[in-house]
């Protein structure tokens, strides 16, 4: 029994990571989507929730990546199953989600910077979304711009546009164009 509980959550995490990406000459793509567990599930997810009245167990998120080959880069959400019109902020950060709600470090920025002034959705990938009735929400964020190697690996959910306060993590295997 314990084999097959073992067996099912390997087959579980996996299918919970989802992830398709390819690097071509013309650049790279990619989707993954998850379901949110909350920190030390009994079947860990890619998905993690902080705050299961903000962002339930059981909601869906779904992320994608497109990057030309000149770097242009195109990053959609999705989302089911969060509050019904509630506002969220969220971003892609520079680290993988982790127990912490901290793990993930700050905001990926295009230009790196501590100036108050370069928090912004010019230099950062902002992806707020008010949810809607039914608890489901989209967004997407365009820019000139690529992702530098290893310097963006997760979208975190604040609770609303403006707050620092993360009620969930998504580790996303955003990539790159040569």
């Amino acid at each position: 029994m314990v084999a097959g509980i073992c067996a099912g959550a390997v087959v579980a995490a996996l299918l919970a990571s989802g992830g398709t990406g390819t690097g071509a000459p013309d650049g790279y793509s990619m989707r993954t989507d998850a379901r949110f567990a909350p920190v030390g599930a009994l079947v860990p997810s890619a998905a993690v929730t902080y705050d299961t009245k903000l962002v339930p167990a059981g909601a869906w998120i779904e992320v994608g990546q497109r990057t030309t080959a000149g770097g242009a880069t195109t990053v959609r959400l999705k989302v089911d199953g969060m509050v019904p019109g509630h506002a969220y902020a969220a971003h892609v950060h520079q680290k993988p989600c982790g127990a912490d709600p901290a793990a993930a470090g700050g905001h990926f920025q295009h230009k790196p910077s501590t100036a108050p002034a370069d928090i912004n959705a010019d230099n950062e990938v902002w992806l707020d979304f008010t949810a809607d009735e039914h608890g489901a929400g989209e967004a997407s964020a365009q820019h000139d711009w690529n992702f530098r190697e290893g310097e963006a690996s997760s979208v975190v959910i604040h609770e609303m546009p403006g707050s620092k306060i993360r009620a969930a993590c998504f580790t996303v295997p955003f990539g790159w164009a040569p």
